[in-house]
């Protein structure tokens, strides 16, 4: 970036406490945009040494993309999108990604680059009045799915198979929404693929995790303990990394340092969930695994980090909304005013 705002700021967030195993440490800020969608992938370049590639996409039509581990950030454009709010990507490589815009009928919509971002396709809208998207979530280059909002009582998933077309799964095979349930767009985290098995997670007036093993075709709903009731309050995010147990945060977004009923775990691929002992410092919108044993969580009160699911600790107190973890040794989190961190891992 040209402007000092894009400078590398070199500000190191450490644990309470003094500095210890993980921090972040922030790239860039000061960007006049609210980042919502993260995602980080492993390219290769000539000395076969693989480079992290990150893009960021949030409001005011911004996306962001980095070729050198968040060093140097470039803005690209989606023509005609200047005014979008683009919640959620998921890219490959330094020139593939999807990215979602969300908001009411033909605002919501799914663009697709293959060149750096030089280009983007516009591969789906939709005029139906209640059309509103909320997650993306790829398997593969050309195997996604995108989550929305219910529509006549049922959530709208939408599916690729050619990374082109894309089309509504038949709404009959899904189970019915509660009246006033719904997804949230806080970090496109709220769907979750392994292998055949799509989750995802909703809020309103049940904190419920829908889960298919079949890619579509059959499902299952579970209650989760998070904290529900209200229109701000619910499951904001769910990883599905490990097989067998599972993550989930939120809370109220309206009570960010509120630590009331904002993490459970599941040791049985969601079929019951249990709230976590010790839980995060208040309201979190993105969660993701790190290794075998860690996970981190984020939010607008700070970071959390577990070795077990069961107990949180603090990890730092940046105001952040996504996550994207590569290993235990590459992540990034974006935030408002176009913050962008990298994980820090000082573990041997």
């Amino acid at each position: 970036m040209r402007s000092a705002a894009w400078r590398l700021l070199l500000l190191l967030v450490c644990f309470a406490g003094g500095a210890k195993a993980q921090s972040w440490l922030v790239q860039t800020s000061g960007l006049d945009t609210n980042l919502r969608g993260v995602s980080a992938a492993y390219a290769p370049n000539p000395d076969g040494v693989p480079t992290p590639i990150i893009w960021a996409s949030g409001s005011n039509g911004v996306i962001l993309r980095s070729i050198d581990a968040g060093k140097t950030w470039q803005r690209l454009h989606v023509e005609g999108g200047d005014s979008l709010d683009f919640r959620g990507i998921a890219a490959f490589d330094a020139k593939t990604a999807y990215v979602i815009s969300i908001g009411n009928s033909d605002k919501s919509r799914i663009y697709k680059t293959a060149d750096g971002g030089a280009t983007w396709t516009l591969q789906y809208r939709d005029s139906r009045p209640a059309f509103f998207l909320d997650a993306i979530a790829c398997e593969s280059r050309t195997r996604c799915f995108a989550l929305g909002d219910p529509i006549d009582g049922k959530f709208v998933i939408l599916s690729t198979n050619d990374g082109k077309r894309w089309k509504q799964l038949p709404p009959g095979h899904l189970p019915p929404a509660l009246p006033q349930e719904g997804a949230f767009a806080a970090s496109s985290s709220c769907l979750a693929l392994h292998g055949n098995d799509i989750y995802f997670a909703t809020g309103g007036p049940a904190a419920r995790v829908f889960h298919s093993p079949d890619r579509g075709r059959t499902w299952t709903i579970t209650e989760t303990p998070i904290a529900s009731g209200n229109a701000s309050s619910g499951v904001f995010s769910l990883s599905g990394d490990w097989p067998n147990d599972m993550l989930v945060v939120g809370g109220d977004y309206t009570q960010t340092k509120v630590p009331f009923r904002t993490a459970a775990y599941s040791r049985d691929g969601g079929k019951t969930w249990r709230l976590a002992e010790q839980m995060p410092g208040g309201f979190r919108s993105a969660v993701a695994v790190v290794d075998a044993a860690t996970a981190v969580a984020v939010g607008p009160s700070g970071e959390d980090i577990t070795h077990d699911g069961i107990h949180w600790q603090p990890a730092g107190s940046l105001n952040l909304n996504a996550v994207s973890i590569l290993d235990a040794r590459n992540g990034w989190a974006v935030g408002p005013h176009g913050t962008i961190a990298r994980f820090v891992n000082h573990t041997p």
